[in-house]
């Protein structure tokens, strides 16, 4: 009978496999978890930009004189400027945002017309600054990666103040309400700092009123003569600066 061979041939497979199975339970503790690939953490809803904004008022207007009525071949020219300005926009999902921009800056009122020439008003009339808050709905395209268009819409009210007198007195400019349309882009550097670039036209068609001095062609018969009229600035913004998200 050869049953001792048997069993010492026995005990060792079993001895075999138990090593062969811890080995294996061995490489099961020892091997790291799948670990789920790591997404970035979107910046928050808000958004504000510091931009450097030059303003380009179209030249136009009319221009009343009491007794007169409207006089023709005037209008009234406005001077270009560059200011500082600042926006804050918040965005409902990551396509629509709503912005609002705060800035102010001075423009210079001139003549224009050779019946404005003729009195002698063909140069600077006044000066008054200028505060054009506007609010915008925009869409904001985000298919392009870092790169980020978007197109906007509005409503605008703009404060005319501080006003100054040259050829004329007393030089007041009613504010208005008036539409906005606007078109810029965004380059994020990260997700919370970015550069932009933004363009926008407001319709800013508003009243003024005041009165000659005694220094003009009608001298001082025409002194103190109150003038009224349009004032059609229609400006175009332009802008170029900062943008944080958090």
């Amino acid at each position: 009978m050869q049953f001792p061979a048997k069993k010492s041939a026995i005990s060792c497979a079993i001895a075999f496999l138990s090593l062969s199975s811890a080995a294996q339970a061995a490489d099961i503790v020892t091997e790291r978890p799948y670990a789920a690939p790591r997404i970035e953490e979107r910046a928050g809803p808000w958004q504000v930009r510091a931009r450097v904004l030059t303003v380009i008022p179209k030249d136009g207007g009319s221009v009343h004189a009491a007794g007169l009525g409207k006089l023709a071949d005037t209008g009234l020219g406005f001077s270009n400027s560059v200011t500082p300005e600042v926006d804050f926009s918040y965005f409902f999902t990551k396509n629509i945002a709503a912005e609002l921009i705060l800035g102010t800056t001075r423009t210079k009122i001139s003549g224009k017309g050779a019946t404005m020439k003729s009195l002698g008003l063909g140069r600077r009339l006044g000066k008054t600054w200028i505060l054009p808050p506007t609010l915008t709905l925009q869409y904001h395209i985000t298919n392009f990666g870092k790169f980020q268009p978007y197109i906007g819409g509005g409503v605008n009210y703009t404060f005319f103040y501080n006003e100054g007198n040259w050829a004329l007195d007393n030089v007041t400019v009613d504010g208005t309400w008036g539409g906005a349309l606007q078109f810029g882009v965004d380059y994020m550097f990260t997700k919370h700092w970015g550069f932009n670039i933004d363009a926008k036209k407001l319709w800013l068609n508003t009243s003024y009123h005041a009165r000659l001095k005694g220094n003009t062609i009608l001298g001082a018969a025409g002194d103190g003569t109150r003038i009224t009229g349009r004032a059609k600035l229609d400006p175009w913004l332009l802008g170029a600066g900062i943008t944080y998200r958090f």
